[in-house]
């Protein structure tokens, strides 16, 4: 068994590689006002790299993309100084505001493409399109007389189409139960929701995932947690797995809801900026609440702000594993033609004075293959494979001993499980045949149950359903039933096949209520708020 679990870990590590790399490139707090500011470019040195961009332009022996050369140029400059600095692009700084704001212009649906059809998943209430009258289950067969159905149409090419200026319209034409509708929808703003789950794991604990942290989170916060409150919500489990930051006020707002008055939540220091101490106040509804935070090697920069401030004033319980190390803070530059300098201009400090940035030697590719690191030594299996100095080692008022110099060691360490995991879940998992078999098995089921709570109780993965799955994997997908694999990942495939379900109908919010059930780091922090 030991061997079919390392045989079957080769298979994640591509996952684990491409959600690792996603840690820690999150925004910082941005402390400018997003103008322009007057950059001199009268020097020899500036000068020098445009000459050098246009003799390559004018003098190449290939045709040369002047603009993207000069722009690759800026960003290996930024890359020699830390991995966070970078230049962005102005197509892209439109949709890195949407996540600082929490907001865009936009429709209000989720949707899936399956087999080239645009399928709607998902009307958000309140939207645009629930007000025009689409409904989940809706196939997509034009946007504005464009052509959708059947063509190779991205969800890069479906966003655009959809998103735009609040109170502009857009005409879809619909395919529902065999008839064709025609929609005009008028564009309204968006939330783009950071708290995505939240509920009662038992009469007295709450459970609240966040997923990064925009300008809206602490607000999504407070009514969710107040929501669970009513509920009856006397601990909370904290969930900033995979959250790769954000905004730094999203993460000081949160911890001055847990905190006494006058306690240190974080500081940040720079060479050109003014020291800051970041403190709590008397205002917060959750001061006397227990609570738990999980992190993983995914949980990045604000996150780790949240998980420091509360482990190092001995407020909360740090449960899983090592975070990633983001202790940079960024400031954003407006340049000129709507692009985007974001620079690092300070570090930051947890309560005890710990700076909890990874090393970086000038490789962006080490730098994030370091997760890669832990997973190869042994770090994410065993808890002694990871080491501190003692130089970086701090206590906190009660005495308990924590470390700097590369992420934020949580209290109770969980090892990554990879019990039931074989070559066929994981060719399962990285297709789309979990997505595509809900969103048709509960064509003529939206209605059958009237909470996502009620659902996670009741609703069973029969073996019948199951091998409806796995004939369904075979014939739509060419993923061939691998009978061995079967029997040692029947229960995981059971669960994330209930977990999709959920997902289509109450989005994350159905599918972490379902899944929890079976996180042994949930297990653990539930064993911790009842001890």
């Amino acid at each position: 068994m030991e061997k079919e679990n390392k045989r079957s870990l080769n298979y994640l590590i591509p996952l684990l590689m491409a959600v690792m790399m996603a840690g820690g490139l999150f925004l910082g707090k941005s402390f400018s006002s997003g103008e322009s500011r007057e950059l001199s470019a009268d020097g020899s040195n500036y000068q020098k790299i445009r000459d050098i961009v246009e003799i390559l332009d004018h003098e190449y022996v290939d045709s040369v993309d002047a603009e993207k050369l000069f722009e690759q140029t800026i960003g290996d400059i930024l890359q020699n100084l830390d991995p966070h600095s970078n230049y962005v692009s102005a197509a892209e700084m439109s949709a890195m505001n949407e996540q600082i704001e929490g907001r865009f212009g936009g429709v209000g649906v989720r949707f899936f493409i399956i087999r080239d059809t645009i399928c709607v998943t998902g009307v958000l209430p309140n939207s645009p399109s629930e007000r025009a009258g689409l409904k989940p289950g809706d196939k997509i067969l034009q946007i504005d007389g464009k052509n959708v159905a059947s063509q190779s149409t991205s969800n890069e090419d479906v966003m655009k189409m959809l998103k735009g200026i609040e109170k502009t319209p857009v005409k879809v034409k619909l395919l529902r139960d065999g008839k064709r509708l025609n929609k005009k929808i008028i564009r309204g703003g968006i939330p783009i929701k950071s708290v995505v789950s939240s509920h009662m794991v038992d009469k007295s604990t709450g459970y609240l995932r966040i997923s990064n942290f925009s300008k809206t989170t602490s607000a999504e916060f407070r009514a969710a947690s107040a929501k669970l409150k009513r509920s009856g919500m006397k601990k909370l489990i904290l969930d900033l797995r995979g959250n790769g930051g954000g905004v730094l006020t999203g993460a000081t707002e949160i911890a001055d809801e847990f905190l006494p008055a006058g306690k240190t939540i974080v500081v940040t220091k720079g060479e050109h900026v003014e020291d800051y101490t970041y403190r709590s106040s008397s205002v917060g509804d959750l001061k006397k609440t227990e609570v738990v935070v999980l992190i993983n090697s995914t949980s990045a920069s604000a996150s780790e702000i949240l998980a420091g401030a509360l482990q190092d004033n001995d407020r909360g319980t740090i449960i899983g594993r090592r975070s990633f190390g983001k202790g940079l803070v960024q400031q954003d530059f407006g340049l000129h033609d709507g692009s985007n300098l974001r620079l690092v201009v300070a570090r930051y400090y947890t309560p005890t004075g710990r700076c909890i940035q990874k090393p970086y030697s000038g490789s962006v590719d080490d730098y994030y293959g370091e997760n890669m690191e832990r997973y190869a030594h042994g770090e994410l299996f065993e808890k002694d494979s990871t080491s501190f100095a003692d130089s970086l080692k701090f206590k906190t008022p009660k005495g308990k001993i924590v470390y700097g110099g590369g992420g934020i060691m949580p209290d109770i360490f969980v090892p990554i499980d990879t019990t039931g995991t074989s070559f066929y879940f994981s060719r399962l998992r990285y297709s789309p045949v979990f997505t595509t078999f809900a969103f048709d098995f509960v064509q003529n089921k939206r209605n059958s149950w009237k909470s996502a709570g009620t659902y996670a109780k009741s609703f069973v993965v029969t073996n019948s359903v199951l091998n409806r799955f796995t004939n369904y994997a075979r014939d739509e997908f060419g993923i061939g039933v691998m009978h061995a694999d079967l029997a040692v990942s029947r229960d995981l495939i059971k669960n994330d096949i209930k977990g999709e379900i959920a997902r289509q109908l109450w989005a994350e919010d159905g599918y972490f209520q379902v899944v929890n059930s079976g996180d042994p780091i949930i297990k653990v922090a539930l064993k911790e708020l009842r001890n």
